[in-house]
């Protein structure tokens, strides 16, 4: 399963500079699948409201955070995001020896947007995405069309604080808290016997199922998957060289280290190919409240030839246009009958192809965008530090911001098609 692929890290002090945790994933997706960034401002629902995820109806909550997403556009859930309390959730697709249900349920993209909404710290996320694993469960399809995909899921969530990994295996969960260093998950199981919660039935399914003996020391992904997990740092694998790229900065870990990270083709991180990676996210957590919590999204695939965007929550932010996919009022986008794709491409999707285009055909073109974006990026970034450092908005200009840097790219973009 390497090929159907996802990667989510995160960095947390003494790792990295300036008191911060830093959290990155890149979205590995089909290569035709468009992802979207959106905004969801926070909201008030009325008593005994029902909500409808990418499959089935559950129960609505009395209120909901301010969300960002980067999600793929047929769908409800979220690949990945954050909320206005500084909360990250990433996801992961996952298999072992508990068998995949293709019933239609909560998909682990709907369980990341359902957490993000729903919690203002990264512990209250998990159980939030506990309690409902244990009431609708997880499965149903996670592509558009007629292909079938399904997958158990592990997340990675963090906050100002600390981050926690939860895996699955079905019905099935074992959570590990992450305080301080590096954690990075893949497309396996990567809890062992760090199990700092677990469903209660962890261990006696197990050995139901004639996976454990109950009497050598209980590890989850050895137990629960076919790995061999003492060579799980030495493998050729994603896993393996996310471990090995975090610990290589460990001690000086910026948002630009986690994008570099991200835009890394050797380690197979940055993906190519049938599934390849679709959308980025770097996220950069003060544990100083008085600083704010910055989102970079590049809404386009293959971070390397994408411009990272940051995001931060203020009040009033309007909606995310060019980002913002079109939406198809006469179907379902799930269970459709036809066997096609609607065309889904936002507007920096669109124009960022077209570029690809002309990288792939015309050298000299190639670098002169290519150093454009890298130009635009690195005054972001610094402004971003700037902002960081001062801990001073200016929230007429943040209303904005992530929207005027995708009009930029897309400004970077029509100059070098055009010409």
């Amino acid at each position: 399963m390497e090929p159907c692929s996802c990667d989510s890290f995160v960095a947390l002090p003494p790792s990295t500079i300036d008191n911060r945790i830093i959290f990155g994933k890149n979205s590995d997706r089909l290569c035709d699948e468009v992802q979207e960034v959106v905004y969801f401002p926070a909201a008030v629902h009325n008593l005994g409201e029902q909500l409808k995820c990418t499959y089935i109806e559950i129960e609505q909550v009395p209120e909901t955070c301010a969300v960002v997403l980067s999600r793929p556009a047929w769908l409800w859930g979220a690949e990945m995001g954050a909320n206005e309390h500084g909360v990250c959730i990433g996801n992961e697709a996952v298999w072992g020896r508990e068998e995949v249900s293709n019933e239609e349920a909560l998909l682990g993209m709907d369980l990341v947007r359902l957490g993000l909404e729903r919690a203002d710290t990264a512990e209250k996320a998990l159980n939030v995405i506990l309690d409902l694993l244990e009431k609708y469960g997880q499965g149903g399809n996670c592509t558009e069309g007629s292909m079938e995909f399904s997958y158990h899921n592990s997340f990675l969530i963090a906050d100002r604080s600390e981050a926690w990994v939860l895996e699955t295996a079905g019905k099935y969960w074992a959570a590990e808290k992450v305080q301080e260093g590096v954690r990075n998950i893949s497309n396996q199981l990567s809890i062992t016997t760090k199990v700092d919660r677990e469903h209660p039935n962890l261990r006696t399914y197990a050995k139901q199922q004639g996976w454990w003996d109950g009497q050598k020391e209980f590890d989850f992904a050895a137990t629960y998957s076919y790995l061999n997990t003492t060579t799980m740092l030495t493998s050729s694998g994603r896993y393996c060289e996310g471990y090995k790229l975090l610990n290589k900065h460990k001690g000086n870990i910026t948002f630009e280290t986690m994008v570099e990270i991200l835009r890394d083709k050797p380690s197979g991180i940055n993906m190519e190919g049938g599934f390849l990676t679709t959308a980025s996210m770097v996220s950069v957590l003060p544990r100083d409240s008085n600083s704010p919590c910055i989102h970079f999204f590049t809404g386009t695939p293959d971070p390397e030839r994408s411009v990272f965007k940051p995001f931060i929550f203020v009040p009033h932010i309007s909606q995310l246009l060019d980002t913002c996919s079109p939406t198809f009022e006469l179907e379902d986008p799930v269970k459709k009958k036809a066997h096609f794709k609607p065309d889904r491409r936002h507007p920096l999707y669109q124009k960022h192809q077209q570029a690809l285009e002309v990288i792939d055909t015309n050298k000299e073109k190639a670098k002169t965008m290519l150093d454009d974006m890298r130009k635009v990026e690195k005054e972001l970034f610094k402004e971003m530090e700037s902002i960081l450092q001062n801990k001073h908005l200016d929230v007429d200009k943040i209303v904005n911001l992530f929207s005027q840097c995708a009009k930029d790219e897309i400004r970077i973009y029509e100059s070098n098609i055009s010409s």
